[in-house]
């Protein structure tokens, strides 16, 4: 009787370990995942080449490789397994990422590796070489295209009605186009005006002779990209 139960013991064991691990191709495995690597380095890259930003963060880039790799990974075992595959998907559905994404092109680059790794994973290695190459080289050429057209935000604040005609008027000569966001008005007659301005060739010194107007307190220039101001 414990020989029998020793049998089917191992029978079970065989079946639903051993059979599968034999079945699953490891020249396979380890093109897939060196692949990912590959392209998760272009990834990397191309981050790195494109970021315009003050505070790179090399931890990020170096989680685009690793979510391209994790992401192959996953699908290799999702392809090989149906019933796998079911679970897998109930157990990746509980994820919440807290991460804050910065950057709207960040967010790019996420769907990017994820996407190679999920066209790896499935076998489709032309698919995921060439569209990354082209979606690698469109990145290049349009963020790191520069604008001559960037909006900014001039703040002033003067004291009275007159001092803020000349400031305006001053402003309308020397910028392609300028709005007025917005205007504050204190006790005596102190006023706190914001512009949104486009520059004509990209020269702030306009900026200083601004200063130099009877009645003005001081002036400041800000990068405006539409989310600090309404």
């Amino acid at each position: 009787m414990n020989a029998a139960k020793q049998i089917t013991f191992n029978d079970i064991f065989k079946s639903s370990f051993l059979e599968k691990v034999t079945s699953f191709s490891l020249l396979d495995m380890v093109l897939a995942m060196g692949l990912a690597f590959v392209l998760g380095l272009f990834i990397f890259l191309v981050y790195k080449k494109t970021f315009k930003g003050v505070m790179y963060s090399i931890n990020f880039g170096a989680s685009l490789m690793a979510m391209t790799m994790v992401t192959t990974f996953i699908i290799l075992a999702i392809t090989s397994n149906v019933v796998l595959s079911l679970g897998m998907v109930g157990a990746l559905s509980i994820v919440r990422f807290r991460s804050a994404v910065k950057e709207p092109i960040d967010i790019a680059f996420l769907f990017w590796s994820i996407s190679v790794g999920i066209v790896i994973g499935a076998g489709l290695i032309p698919l995921a070489v060439l569209g990354s190459l082209f979606i690698g080289l469109v990145l290049i050429v349009f963020v790191n295209k520069k604008s001559t057209d960037n909006p900014y935000i001039v703040l002033v604040n003067m004291s009275g009605d007159k001092c803020e005609d000349n400031v305006i008027e001053f402003i309308r000569g020397r910028v392609s186009k300028y709005v007025i966001k917005s205007k504050t008005v204190s006790s005596g007659n102190n006023i706190e005006l914001s512009v949104e301005i486009r520059l004509k060739n990209m020269s702030t010194t306009f900026i200083n002779d601004i200063t130099k107007f009877e009645g003005v307190n001081n002036a400041v220039l800000v990068s405006y990209n539409g989310e600090y101001m309404s």
